[in-house]
């Protein structure tokens, strides 16, 4: 088993439904899975002058023997059931659900690169990563726990915390269930 740790976002229609419609396809394929607090952040653009609507973010994360692959594909499946349209590059969408780091794997091919190729630019990502498993370290060639990835990454966006809770809350692993 490896926990998968995965990044939610939505900026588009009812975020949070959508958010909770990614943890309720998770909870599908593992018995086991933790949900960090909801964040909201300024949608990151291509060009300064885009204006989109700001976004919900979360991290989750679920114990798996899913090959990397299927994982993809299965987190690509919960995106098309959001009915997310891939027109713009950094566009709004109703979900993005990524792959951030799948236990201690490395991975660059043309299909998926592992960790997260920009996951060290995006507070976004790195906080609600960092609340849900500050001591996981982010394999090679990160290789910084979450917490210090969070420390070093640059990214000055605007990132609030919200009273949002997605289904199974926020339970931190040291407690029980």
């Amino acid at each position: 088993m490896h926990s998968a740790y995965i990044a939610l976002g939505s900026n588009l229609g009812d975020r949070l439904a959508w958010l909770q419609l990614a943890v309720d396809g998770l909870k599908e394929m593992t018995e086991t899975i933790q949900c960090s607090p909801v964040y909201e952040s300024a949608a990151h653009t291509l060009r300064p002058e885009d204006q989109f609507p700001d976004f919900l973010n979360a991290v989750v994360e679920v114990d798996t023997d899913v090959p990397v692959g299927d994982l993809l594909d299965y987190c690509q499946s919960l995106e098309h059931q959001a009915k997310r349209q891939r027109n713009v590059p950094y566009g709004p969408r109703t979900l993005d659900v990524d792959l951030l780091s799948v236990g201690q794997v490395t991975c660059n091919t043309k299909r998926i690169i592992l960790p997260h190729p920009r996951l060290m630019n995006r507070k976004f990502v790195l906080q609600p990563w960092c609340d849900l498993a500050p001591k996981f370290m982010i394999p090679y060639p990160i290789h910084l726990t979450v917490s210090e990835a969070l420390e070093c990454c640059q990214d000055e966006s605007r990132l609030e915390k919200t009273s949002y809770q997605l289904a199974m809350g926020f339970i931190p692993k040291n407690q029980e269930r």
